[in-house]
């Protein structure tokens, strides 16, 4: 299902590419083009929205809203902040834009369970409607997630919690109105210990064709999911979706070379939503579709 909200915002008419079917929790995007024009809306949101302008064309982008007016030329990397609860708000749009990925984010991902620090709920409110703005790092996690809806991957679940947790940990610490405190998120430790890494390993090697969050990770390591993806990064040398996604393709090679398991079967195994998207993403990471690796690992 498009996001209800978006729908209201925007129109069903622009969508491109969606998280809708995806499993995404906490997080979801859209990537729309629009056309030139004025977009009116009423209703409050309910999530915070982060708009990424991910090609550029230079169309100049007006915007009315929580109190200000700000009007900036779009480049690659532009990115306005619509925090939960604004009331309405207009936008002028002078050119068509062909690509802007829509980043919802729900309130449960800035809370201390997730961030690791215990943020006051006005705190977090204080993510005001902002002039547009540049932050590399925010556009990388957007390009991420971009790609991510482009070319689904067997961990694309993992990646998009991952992401959610940065995202929200960048936006308190760089974008809360200015006569707000400034919250660094606790350093990650160096590492897991022996002992919870183990734990973790073992529930991932048991899980690979069931659902794997990152929530559910850290909580097997007692740890908040922001600490928990950069402890993991620090003691296995990789991050929890690139390590899951390695080991989900190890796991579909051997489903392709055991029993004579469907290729759909695989595929919805090991949490993609489709054959072709599981063919695209094997066929990257091999060189092979799965079909012409098992017809290969069978002479």
């Amino acid at each position: 299902m498009i996001h209800e909200y978006a729908i209201e915002k925007y129109g069903a008419a622009g969508l491109l590419a969606s998280s809708a079917d995806r499993g995404w929790s906490g997080l979801s995007a859209e990537l729309r083009r629009h056309n030139d024009g004025v977009i009116a809306w009423k209703n409050a949101q309910a999530e915070t929205e982060i708009c990424v302008d991910v090609s550029g064309n230079g169309s100049v982008i007006t915007r009315r809203g929580g109190g200000i007016i700000d009007r900036t030329v779009a480049e690659r990397g532009t990115i306005w902040l619509s925090p939960a609860g604004v009331q309405e708000g207009v936008i002028d749009i002078s050119d068509p834009l062909p690509g802007i990925l829509h980043v919802y984010l729900s309130p449960n991902r800035f809370s201390p369970a997730a961030l690791g620090v215990d943020l006051d709920p006005s705190t977090v409110a204080s993510l005001g409607y902002q002039k547009s703005f540049q932050d590399p790092l925010l556009a990388e996690i957007a390009y991420a997630l971009l790609s991510e809806l482009e070319n689904q991957t067997s961990a694309g679940r993992l990646l998009a919690d991952t992401l959610a947790t940065s995202l929200a940990a960048r936006l308190v610490q760089k974008h809360l109105s200015p006569s707000e405190p400034r919250v660094s998120p606790p350093a990650a430790r160096k590492g897991l210990d022996r002992r919870r890494l183990a734990r973790v390993l073992d529930y991932i090697d048991a899980s690979l064709e069931g659902d794997l969050t990152l929530d559910h990770l850290a909580s097997i390591a007692c740890l908040s999911t922001f600490h928990f993806a950069r402890a993991f990064k620090a003691a296995v040398g990789q991050s929890p979706h690139r390590y899951i996604s390695d080991k989900r393709l190890e796991r579909a090679k051997a489903l392709l070379t055991g029993a004579d398991r469907s290729l759909v079967d695989i595929a919805l195994a090991l949490n993609f939503s489709g054959q072709a998207n599981f063919t695209r993403a094997f066929r990257q990471a091999t060189g092979q579709t799965p079909g012409r690796y098992r017809r290969n690992s069978s002479l």
